[in-house]
């Protein structure tokens, strides 16, 4: 069994290899040189990663705030995921806690750059806060308005839409870190 995940995680790593030589070299037109030359900085991790980690210091230090925890109020009132969080710890303390679970999903995808499965740990994290506020697009009031008849996000929507898109980045970073991990156990 050891034999065929390892053959397995050397063919991952020589696929990776491969695949990023292949670029270098084989890249032709200015526009796919230019796809080469970002993808060989590891420019789309780079400020995926860093984006992720501000958001998730800046977003977790407000939390701890009184103004922080009386703006999430609203939202995680009309959660059925999270709301008992708030009856059980109260706004301050309930906020305080949401916060540092975002500062702690952060310091793990920064030790994740040196030792991926912390990254990963602190992918999964992330991918469960942003896919329990993903889902207060549909649970808050006030998250689209009508416009001449039609439907459309509200600033409010558009807000909690950005969670979407960070839950697509938690599983990135999760697939990243893991590629790394399992290189890594590899070495090894």
């Amino acid at each position: 069994m050891n034999q065929v995940v390892s053959a397995q995680a050397t063919n991952v790593e020589k696929e990776v290899i491969v695949f990023s030589a292949d670029l270098s070299t084989k890249a032709k037109s200015k526009l796919t040189k230019l796809a080469a030359w970002i993808s060989d900085r590891n420019i789309p991790f780079l400020i995926t990663s860093i984006g992720m980690i501000i958001m998730l210091l800046w977003a977790g230090s407000y939390k701890m705030t009184a103004p922080g925890a009386e703006d999430i109020v609203p939202l995680v009132s009309n959660s059925p995921l999270i709301s008992w969080h708030f009856k059980l710890f109260g706004p301050y303390i309930g906020s305080d806690i949401i916060g540092l679970t975002e500062i702690t999903a952060a310091i793990l995808i920064i030790t994740g750059y040196l030792k991926p499965k912390a990254g990963i740990i602190g992918g999964l994290i992330a991918s469960g806060m942003f896919f329990t506020t993903s889902t207060m697009i549909i649970t808050t009031p006030g998250t689209t308005t009508l416009v001449h008849g039609v439907r459309y996000m509200s600033f409010l929507g558009l807000f909690l839409f950005k969670d979407v898109i960070s839950l697509g980045v938690s599983f990135y970073l999760i697939s990243y870190f893991g590629k790394k991990a399992i290189l890594s156990e590899n070495q090894n």
